[in-house]
């Protein structure tokens, strides 16, 4: 099916147990909306995290393949969405767990939860597959929770906006550590410790490219931080919780995005199951707290903002199902469309650009 101009097409990336198989596709229609047209895109073990290269071209995904894991690089057919596999880099142990591209489609970086690494890929001009991994930096330490920060886990690696910098988040060491390439390798320049025992997850970056925001896992808190792109350093600003106080139960938050026009910030809450709205101080950067959401399902693991800004997605991966919300672009809350969307152990949601 051809891409019309109110139709997107969307990637969802899983874990391969039960009825699912790899990475799937979908259709959105902005105009009705609806997402319809789940079906397999690509065959692989544990694709849980995906991104996509900015000129929708590539689609690069984490992999297990036995008890070995790497990444996996893919064409896409911009017209279809369909994918063509390209290569995979595989190493002995354990899958990486997030993975990011950068904007010239020439580098990834991956983290790798359960090695406690980071790891730098070259992608090779002439063919766009993915080298060997030419770096990989193990972190050390640990942090309070036993369960849990025994010992380092990195969950996110990702671009600064300027690309001069890599940011890995690591929930055993309670860490934001900041690494620079150079000639393949990576260079620790900075780090910010944040609470011990707040388990940070994920970060994202505000479109102004000053502050970012990180979510924590363990202690359910947004922490809004500045952005010093002349050396890569950090600083915390404000931190603020993305469950009601009076909520006791376990919860672990997952995901963190922010919109496009950089004036709201969304948080998933796994246990609560709900969507975290925050308003953003364009000024200072400090976010309020403006609404809670449900889910519609269980253990909501990631979402997206669709390229139009005006809906957001959410995969619950317990419940096996996607939600689909509009989005007031104007106060930011969010309403239900559509929860009946079946995909199995859903965990993150990609859109190609427009």
């Amino acid at each position: 099916m051809s891409k019309s101009s109110n139709t997107l097409i969307g990637y969802i990336g899983t874990y391969t147990k039960g009825k699912s198989t790899g990475i799937y596709t979908f259709t959105f229609n902005t105009e009705i909306p609806k997402i319809t047209n789940v079906k397999e895109a690509a065959h692989l073990g544990n694709p849980t995290y995906l991104t996509i290269s900015r000129d929708n071209s590539y689609l690069y995904s984490v992999k297990k393949e036995g008890k070995s894991g790497g990444v996996a690089a893919y064409s896409i057919n911009r017209d279809t969405g369909k994918l063509k596999h390209l290569n995979s880099q595989i190493a002995e142990g354990p899958s990486p767990c997030h993975i990011s591209v950068d904007s010239e489609n020439s580098q990834i970086v991956t983290a790798n939860y359960h090695k406690g690494t980071v790891e730098l890929y070259e992608i090779m001009k002439e063919n766009q597959m993915v080298a060997a991994a030419s770096s990989a930096i193990k972190h050390t330490g640990s942090g309070p929770n036993k369960d849990r920060q025994e010992k380092p886990h990195p969950h996110y690696a990702g671009f600064t906006p300027d690309e001069k910098f890599v940011s890995v988040i690591d929930l055993g060491i309670d860490k934001l550590v900041t690494y620079v390439i150079n000639s393949g390798d990576l260079n620790e320049v900075s780090s910010l410790s944040f609470k011990p025992g707040s388990g940070p997850r994920h970060l994202e970056f505000h479109p102004n490219g000053k502050y970012a925001y990180l979510m924590t896992e363990l202690s359910s808190e947004v922490i809004t931080l500045n952005y010093n792109s002349d050396n890569g350093s950090f600083i915390e600003i404000q931190s603020i919780t993305s469950i009601p106080e009076d909520f006791t139960e376990n919860n672990q938050g997952s995901a963190i995005h922010v919109s496009s026009d950089g004036r709201f910030v969304y948080a998933a809450n796994r246990g609560h199951n709900s969507m975290a709205v925050f308003s953003v101080d364009q000024e200072s950067g400090e976010l309020t707290f403006v609404e809670s959401v449900s889910t519609e399902g269980d253990w909501p693991r990631d979402f997206t903002i669709d390229p139009t800004g005006r809906f957001l997605i959410a995969s619950n991966q317990a419940s096996g199902n996607l939600v689909l919300f509009s989005r007031d672009v104007s106060t930011g809350k969010l309403t239900l469309i559509q929860s009946d969307i079946s995909v199995p152990y859903p965990v993150c949601v990609k859109f190609l650009n427009v």
